[in-house]
């Protein structure tokens, strides 16, 4: 059996083989075990490299072999990671194919829903409702027209007629607007602070112009 095999738990020839979501779970499963044998790995380098430090100057041979162990690890550590970038990968292109299928499955879903939903429709019949409508919906306005249209008021008045009637109108409330403004604009004469002479008696002027008379007739003399 394969690796993958063994992975997902595939069986023989003719059987079924695993969903996408068991397909990849399995998957996650496996870079979460291979991911704590990188933390073991790298604690297990950082151990040799202590100790070939440790016995570098006083035990050669122990200090040799504690960085072959080191370089065994590192080699390890090295194909985990290149494992784990490959589950990586696969586990990706499974979710998108797995979203996929599900956005298909809806989609089709959709489309027989679609299908049903128009299966007892016509379009020939379609159109006559859609005219049928569109005719209602015309007479419809043409009767709010006819209502709301007065009858028998003002039908028969020339336009021209009530234009005229309407700038005489205006030419007489122009003219009294300028009477008003000229009546206030003309000045009053003052009252006289001074009383006028009175009259002398009629008497008075008599003798008066007799007296006139004698004194040019005796100068005439």
């Amino acid at each position: 059996m394969s690796l993958f095999g063994k992975i997902f738990g595939g069986g023989g020839k003719g059987g079924k083989g695993p969903s996408p979501q068991e397909a990849i779970q399995k998957l996650r499963e496996t870079e979460e075990m291979l991911t704590k044998k990188q933390e073991f790995l790298e604690k297990k380098i950082e151990q040799e490299l202590q100790t070939a430090k440790k016995n570098g100057t006083k035990n050669k041979r122990a200090a040799l072999q504690a960085l072959k162990r080191k370089k065994r690890y590192e080699k390890q550590l090295g194909q985990i990671d290149g494992t784990l970038s490959t589950i990586e990968f696969q586990r990706e292109a499974l979710e998108n194919a797995n979203t996929n299928t599900e956005v298909l499955k809806n989609m089709g879903f959709a489309a027989k829903a679609m299908k049903s939903a128009h299966e007892n429709m016509d379009i020939d019949k379609v159109d006559d409702l859609m005219q049928d409508i569109t005719e209602q919906q015309e007479l419809a306005q043409e009767i709010s027209d006819a209502i709301s249209k007065p009858v028998g008021f003002g039908e028969d008045l020339d336009e021209d007629e009530l234009l005229a009637e309407l700038e005489e109108l205006e030419q007489e409330e122009l003219d009294n607007t300028l009477l008003d403004v000229g009546a206030e604009n003309v000045p009053l004469p003052n009252v006289p602070s001074t009383s006028l002479p009175s009259r002398p008696a009629k008497k008075e002027d008599d003798e008066d112009d007799m007296g006139d008379l004698k004194r040019w007739g005796m100068e005439a003399i």
